[in-house]
C-alpha cells in the first residue's frame, strides 16, 4: 500500500474538511495521481500476485551461528590429504578475516570427521554419521551448496539473512509475507516465532526481536514470538477473577477511546493498536487449542522423537509450527541457537544434529502426509559457513572452525521445490564457489517468486524510495531449484 493509499483509509470526513485550505490542491493531487492514489485499502487480504504461487505459507528453520557445510553437506575427500597443511594462498586469496583467527600463524587444514554417503535416487553426498533421519528424505530436498554473504560477523549477517540488509531496522522476511499476502485465519498471527532450546549451550548467540520486526510496514506484520514455557503468550489467559465477558466490555471500551484519538490525529498506528487488541482477544480461543498435543497420536510423537512432548525443543516446535501451517499461519520462523562452532565440533556437532535430525525429517513427511508439503516450503540453514582451516587447536578428532562467509549450503523443500537436486559447487577446501553462487538476494528473490510475487514490485514508499526486500542490487532467481 502506498502512503498516500494509505493516508487516504483512516482520513475521515471530520479531518479532511478540517484541512479546508487544502481541499483544492488535494483534488488536484488526486488528479495527477489517478484514482490509485485513493483507492479502497488491500489489506489485510495482502497485494496483488504477480505470478500463480507455488507456496502458500513458509517455515524458516534458522540455525543460529552458521552450521559447518563440510561437515554436513559439502563433502569434501580430498580433504583427508591436507590433514595440518597449511590453507594455500592461492585459495585464501587475502580474503577477509575475522579477529577471531587473524592473530594466526598459519591456517592449518581440519578435513571432516564425520562419514559421509550418497543418498536418494540421485546419490546426494551428505553426512550419514549424524544425520541418519535427514538423509532418507533427500529426494524431497534441494541443496543450494553455493551460498555467499559479505557479512563476517554475526549480528550483520543473521540480518542479512532475515531482512536483506545488514543493518537493522528493516521489515524481515516474514513481515514482507504477511504484508504481501495477508492473513488466511483471523483468528492467529500470520506471522509465528518459535525459539528453540538446544542440548547444547556451550556458545549460545543473541538473537532478540528485532529479527522479526516489522521495520518501516505497519506494526502488524511484526512476528509474534511464542514462549517455550508458561503461557505461549504472556496475558494470554484472563486474570483471576476476570470472565471473558468482562474483558469483551473492557476492550470494547479502549476500541472507543482509540477510534476517538485516531479521529483527532489520523494516524494508521492507532489502528495497528485496535487491530492487535483484537487479535489478542480473538487468541485467547484460538491457542490453547493451538497448543494443545493431547490430541495428536502416538504415532506423531514416535515420528517427531522423544524430544516432541518437551517444550521448548526444537522437536516440539517443529510439531508446532506443523500445527500453525496447516491452521494457515503463513510464515512459522524457528531459531536453533549454539551452531557457532569455534572450537569442540567433535563435541558439539553430535548434538546440535540430534536436536534437529529427526525432527526435520518428521516435518517434511508430516507435512507431505496431509497434502501440505507441496505449498509449503520449507528451510534450512544459518547466517554463514565455516573455514576449513581449524581455529585454535587441531586433532585427528576435534578442531574448530571460524566464520566463512564466502560460501555454505542450504536446504529447501516443498512450495515448489525440485527435490533430488544440489545446485552450485565450491571449491576443494569448501572456500570458494566456483559454479552457480546464490546471494542471500538471490534467495529472498527465489521465495518471494515461489509465493506469487515479483521482487521488483513488493515494494513500499519510504524515504522516497521503492523499498523491497531484495534492495537495490541485482538479484536472480535461482531456477536450478525450481520444479
Amino acid at each position: 500500500m502506498n502512503p498516500f493509499t494509505e493516508y487516504a483509509t483512516y482520513e475521515t470526513r471530520r479531518q479532511f474538511f478540517s484541512r479546508g485550505k487544502n481541499a483544492l490542491g488535494m483534488a488536484a493531487l488526486a488528479t495527477l495521481l489517478g484514482n490509485e492514489a485513493f483507492a479502497e485499502p488491500e489489506h489485510p487480504a495482502g497485494v496483488a500476485l504477480q505470478f500463480a504461487p507455488k507456496a502458500k505459507r513458509v517455515i524458516y528453520l534458522h540455525m543460529v551461528g552458521g552450521p559447518s557445510q563440510m561437515d554436513l553437506f559439502d563433502y569434501k575427500p580430498e580433504m583427508a590429504k591436507w590433514y595440518d597443511k597449511d590453507l594455500p594462498d592461492s585459495i585464501r586469496q587475502g580474503q577477509r578475516l575475522t579477529t577471531m583467527t587473524s592473530k594466526q600463524t598459519r591456517f592449518p587444514i581440519a578435513p571432516s570427521k564425520y562419514k559421509f554417503a550418497q543418498f536418494g535416487s540421485n546419490g546426494m553426498w551428505m553426512n550419514s554419521e549424524l544425520l541418519p533421519w535427514f538423509s532418507k528424505c533427500v529426494d524431497d530436498v534441494a541443496f543450494i551448496r553455493s551460498m555467499y554473504t559479505e557479512a563476517i560477523n554475526h549480528e550483520p549477517a543473521i540480518t542479512m539473512m532475515q531482512t536483506g540488509n545488514q543493518l537493522s531496522g528493516r521489515p524481515c522476511l516474514g513481515s514482507w509475507l504477511s504484508y504481501g499476502l495477508g492473513s488466511a485465519n483471523q483468528n492467529l498471527p500470520t506471522f509465528v516465532v518459535l525459539v528453540a532450546e538446544p542440548t547444547n549451550r556451550e556458545q549460545i548467540q543473541a538473537i532478540s526481536g528485532k529479527l522479526w520486526t516489522s521495520g518501516f510496514l505497519p506494526g502488524q506484520h511484526a512476528g509474534v514470538a511464542f514462549r517455550s514455557k508458561g503461557d505461549p503468550i504472556l496475558y494470554i489467559n484472563n486474570p483471576p477473577g476476570v470472565p471473558s465477558n468482562v474483558r469483551r466490555n473492557t476492550l470494547d471500551g479502549i476500541k472507543a477511546l482509540n477510534e476517538q484519538n485516531a479521529t483527532l490525529v489520523g494516524d494508521p498506528e492507532i489502528h495497528t493498536r485496535i487491530a492487535q487488541y483484537e487479535m489478542a482477544f480473538r487468541m485467547q480461543a484460538s491457542v490453547p487449542d493451538l497448543t494443545d498435543f493431547s490430541k495428536e497420536p502416538a504415532s506423531t510423537f514416535e515420528m517427531y522423537g522423544p524430544d516432541a512432548k518437551k517444550p521448548g525443543t526444537f522437536a516440539n516446535s517443529a510439531l508446532l509450527a506443523r500445527r500453525l501451517s496447516e491452521r494457515g499461519v503463513r510464515f512459522v520462523q524457528i531459531y536453533h541457537n549454539n551452531w557457532d562452532h569455534h572450537f569442540n565440533v567433535g563435541g558439539r556437532m553430535p548434538d546440535q544434529c540430534r536436536d534437529i535430525d529427526q525432527p526435520c525429517h518428521a516435518l517434511l513427511q508430516d507435512l507431505k502426509s496431509r497434502g501440505l508439503l507441496d505449498e509449503t516450503l520449507v528451510l534450512w540453514g544459518g547466517e554463514f559457513g565455516r573455514t576449513i582451516y581449524s581455529q585454535g587447536g587441531l586433532s585427528q578428532t576435534n578442531y574448530g572452525r571460524d566464520h566463512h562467509p564466502r560460501c555454505f549450503t542450504m536446504w529447501a523443500a516443498g512450495g515448489g521445490i525440485k527435490g533430488g537436486v544440489v545446485y552450485g559447487t565450491t571449491d576443494d577446501f569448501s572456500y570458494n564457489i566456483v559454479e552457480n553462487p546464490v546471494h542471500v538476494r538471490d534467495l529472498h528473490a527465489t521465495i518471494l517468486q515461489l509465493l506469487g510475487f515479483d521482487h521488483h514490485k513488493l515494494s513500499v514508499k519510504w524515504q522516497g524510495l521503492d523499498a523491497r526486500l531484495t534492495g537495490v542490487l541485482p538479484s536472480k532467481i535461482v531456477k536450478g531449484i525450481l520444479a
